[in-house]
């Protein structure tokens, strides 16, 4: 499975961002999926997950309530749609996949699929 992700780039503080995540290789609608980030020094840290069809997703304490994971399996397309950027949130995005098992998954050991990243940085 390739994995890769999009949408990264520069915004102030309280703005909004949106990352896009393809994968290919396998039936996109049979991938379970998540967001993962890591800041410079820090661990790599859950985000978001979603499960097949989208109907089940899961949020870290940090970005629940401001981001939105959701998937378009018809244009084989993963997002994270994210408000109220804080600085706190700089860090390169992970989109990862893993196939077989329908449902949310929050640690990386669960995902053997990861794209390259994406850097988001949020600064005035």
């Amino acid at each position: 499975v390739h994995v890769e992700e999009s949408g990264g780039g520069l915004v102030p503080p309280g703005g909004s961002l949106r990352l896009s995540c393809t994968a290919s290789g396998r039936p996109f609608n049979k991938l379970s999926m998540a967001w993962f980030r890591q800041a410079p020094g820090m661990e790599r840290e859950f985000v978001s997950a979603i499960n097949w069809g989208g109907e089940r997703t899961d949020y870290s304490d940090a970005v629940k309530d401001r981001f939105v994971i959701s998937r378009d399996n018809r244009r084989n397309i993963l997002y994270l749609q994210m408000n109220s950027l804080q600085p706190e949130d700089s860090a390169v995005y992970y989109c990862v996949a893993r196939q077989y098992f329908d449902g949310t998954y929050r640690s990386t050991g669960e995902f053997p699929y990861w794209g390259r990243g994406t850097q988001v940085t949020v600064s005035s």
